[in-house]
């Protein structure tokens, strides 16, 4: 895609007495970024934001930076004397997340950022981590369930990490189950970048600036610039679908079919958690929790206390494919049964791997931002996503006791973000 010139980066600093409220975002151009960069800038925040490409925003001051590079963090971040709230909502995908190559370029990028920022920024008052549910089990094998022993692909039974305890929690009045809460242990001796990133912060910024982790699900948003986008590729093969008069399938598991797999998590709601951390940080009560022995009334110190942010009740994608099929103008396909959307066999790699020229065409007809399909889709995460071999669900009672209660719910967020990636005309 043609990207614009980027805003020149404002060299002169305003250093600004009071309680003015400067962000830098780590990540802008995200699916959580570009939504706290909005937030920010309606309540009157200055608002700087970094992203490796040159897509600036109209919400920040857009700062081109690659965070690998130690030279050109150093030089640019460590100009920013007046940031006084840090956004992390960014990663290093060029490798897996469970490698050790992989958790050591994110540590990378966290540290020269930290290093520079923290450095030259008068007065910061509190950082925000971005990772997700993922932390509580491995990200790269199939060795944490609900339920005990499972087979992996090749028919082999692997041993669970650990037995987790299905438990029940209410919201908005319905109670539903889940796995995990924050207190959940992680998996024993495994790799996951998440792990390094909340290391080197609580190394670098524990009794020093006050920072908190946020762990979202499957993330619905608008960005060109993200590597699992859920909401791009289901636009796309929508798109697609209807272009060439294909049936619009779900090609997964039963079970992630017809049952609460994993939780959604609204990008709008991800970042007005993180905002609610950070300022409200300091003044949060913790009511009284017998099992930390907390007092009522005690404070709560911001010092790596991490928040699931999830939508609210699970979904299914049973529930939510007939009602997308919809919004693409398709119809259930003809003479498959009772269940028609469903396909164990269908594959989104085989169907759509080699649909680049016909996205060109839905782009040229009608008129559409310049993208290619694989700026937009993932085929390969679709196809795991809708074959996950576990349950992944959370409970977000933490948040909601210290009070942030904001709930989503996720069909209407996944309907909202479709006509938000219209409205931008990626897709038509």
């Amino acid at each position: 895609m043609d990207a614009g010139t980027a805003k020149p980066m404002e060299l002169s600093i305003n250093l600004q007495g009071g309680d003015i409220n400067v962000a830098l975002i780590l990540g802008v151009t995200g699916l959580v970024g570009k939504e706290i960069a909005a937030i920010l800038k309606r309540r009157g925040w200055k608002v700087y934001g970094v992203a490796r490409r040159n897509l600036p925003s109209p919400d920040c001051i857009f700062i081109p930076c690659d965070l690998l590079d130690r030279k050109e963090t150093m030089d640019k971040l460590s100009q920013l004397q007046d940031v006084t709230h840090i956004f992390w909502v960014t990663w290093c995908s060029e490798f897996s997340a469970d490698s050790q190559e992989g958790c050591a370029q994110n540590e990378s990028m966290i540290a020269n950022a930290l290093d520079a920022v923290l450095g030259a920024a008068k007065s910061p008052k509190h950082f925000s981590l971005q990772t997700g549910t993922a932390h509580y089990l491995s990200v790269g094998g199939h060795d944490v369930r609900s339920d005990g022993d499972h087979s992996d692909e090749d028919g082999e039974t692997s041993k669970v990490t650990a037995i987790i305890s299905k438990r029940a929690t209410t919201v908005d009045g319905v109670e539903y189950s889940y796995y995990y809460d924050e207190e959940s242990p992680k998996p024993a001796n495994r790799m996951n970048f998440y792990y390094t990133l909340e290391e080197v912060a609580r190394k670098r910024l524990s009794g020093k600036v006050g920072w908190s982790v946020h762990r979202p699900g499957l993330l619905m948003g608008n960005s060109l610039r993200t590597e699992v986008n859920v909401m791009g590729s289901l636009c796309v093969y929508g798109s697609v679908c209807k272009h060439l008069s294909l049936p619009f399938l779900f090609g997964g598991s039963r079970q992630c079919w017809e049952e609460a797999c994993l939780d959604a998590s609204d990008a709008r709601m991800v970042a007005k958690q993180q905002i609610w951390a950070a300022t409200a940080g300091p003044k949060l009560q913790q009511r009284e929790d017998p099992d930390r022995g907390s007092e009522e009334g005690a404070l709560v110190l911001m010092d790596g206390e991490a928040f699931n942010v999830v939508n609210g009740s699970p979904f299914t994608w049973k529930e939510v494919w007939p009602a997308l099929a919809a919004k693409f103008g398709l119809a259930a396909p003809a003479g498959r049964g009772d269940d028609p959307f469903f396909s164990e066999e269908f594959s989104y790699v085989k169907a759509m791997g080699d649909k680049g020229v016909v996205w060109e065409e839905i782009v040229q007809k009608n008129g559409l931002l310049r993208t290619r399909m694989e700026e937009l889709a993932n085929w390969g995460f679709l196809d795991s996503l809708f074959r996950m071999p576990f349950k992944l669900l959370v409970s977000r009672e933490k948040s909601d006791r210290l009070g942030f209660t904001s709930t989503c719910n996720t069909l209407s967020s996944i309907l909202y973000w479709v006509d938000c990636i219209r409205d931008d005309k990626v897709v038509p």
